[in-house]
């Protein structure tokens, strides 16, 4: 029958009473707190899975098959500080954060530069994606901080804190002008360039049409702000946008709110424990989100 791997805690005790000379010295300078009883009782479960005595108590002295444990198992032991430590630095100056385009072309830079000032050892990724994205990275651990839209609960142990809300708007011709039947006349008069149907501006802006009894459907999709812009610039027709900082009006276009419209939520998301430079960047986010 094989035999079972010794327990590592087991292990571990081992190592600390032998590296200081007895049970009593190993409970005064362990890392954590543990009493000198517990410490006994678990080294003995130890002996008797291996079926050996490790030392002798009093004196205390190892025996040949404790001094050969322990030179096994202290490099490993007296290493794992350093390692530790080296990890932890490393993952103090790392920061994986997901965003939209939009937010990491024109918002993080100038939050970003900040951050550089105080810590400019820091190291960055940074990962393009909407809101599902988002969720399915900080679920997976693969970024600690994600700024993405709030449509509905983020998934269970997903903290989130709203930054901006921001208003939906039309963005039209600028010789265009509007009747009194708003957005129904412009249905008619001109096509509708959005997003994708999935996004949640679309989505929002799907909710205030279904609430005005209109059917406007996309004539044009394309997948950024900038695109939309760039087509009603065009003259290819009416472009669904938003009110926001650092977003505006091309040459030859303006903006007009769209009436009884959900506004667009963008927040901060993560799970646990933000680390200290994730939080320096978040703070820094909510500056750029309510300069005043």
């Amino acid at each position: 029958m094989t035999q079972l791997p010794p327990n590592l805690h087991h292990l571990e005790l081992f190592y600390h009473v032998a590296r200081n000379g007895g049970i009593t010295a190993a409970a005064r300078s362990m890392p954590y707190g543990i009493q000198q009883p517990a410490i006994s009782g678990q080294i003995s479960q130890l002996e008797g899975e291996l079926g050996v005595r490790l030392f002798q108590r009093r004196p205390f002295k190892l025996t040949p098959a404790g001094r050969e444990l322990y030179e096994f198992l202290a490099p490993f032991f007296g290493a794992l500080p350093d390692v530790a430590a080296r990890i932890a630095g490393k993952a103090s100056r790392r920061l994986r954060l997901a965003a939209p385009a939009t937010v990491i072309r024109q918002h993080l830079p100038t939050v970003l530069a900040a951050v550089r000032q105080a810590r400019p050892d820091f190291e960055l990724a940074l990962v393009d994606t909407d809101q599902r994205g988002a969720y399915d990275l900080l679920e997976r651990e693969e970024v600690d901080l994600a700024i993405c839209e709030l449509d509905g609960r983020p998934p269970a142990g997903i903290r989130s804190e709203v930054l901006i809300s921001m208003p939906l708007m039309l963005l039209l011709p600028a010789s265009y002008k509007i009747a009194r039947s708003g957005m129904h006349g412009m249905a008619v008069d001109l096509p509708l360039i959005r997003p994708p149907a999935e996004t949640s501006m679309s989505r929002l802006f799907s909710k205030a049409l279904t609430k005005a009894r209109l059917d406007w459907p996309a004539r044009i999709e394309v997948n950024s702000l900038e695109l939309v812009h760039a087509y009603v610039a065009s003259g290819f027709g009416a472009g669904l946008s938003i009110k926001a900082p650092g977003i505006a009006a091309p040459e030859g276009t303006r903006l007009w709110q769209i009436p009884d419209c959900p506004e667009l939520v963008i927040a901060a998301a993560w799970r646990g424990k933000l680390s200290p430079l994730a939080a320096l960047v978040l703070d820094g986010l909510r500056r750029r989100a309510k300069p005043d």
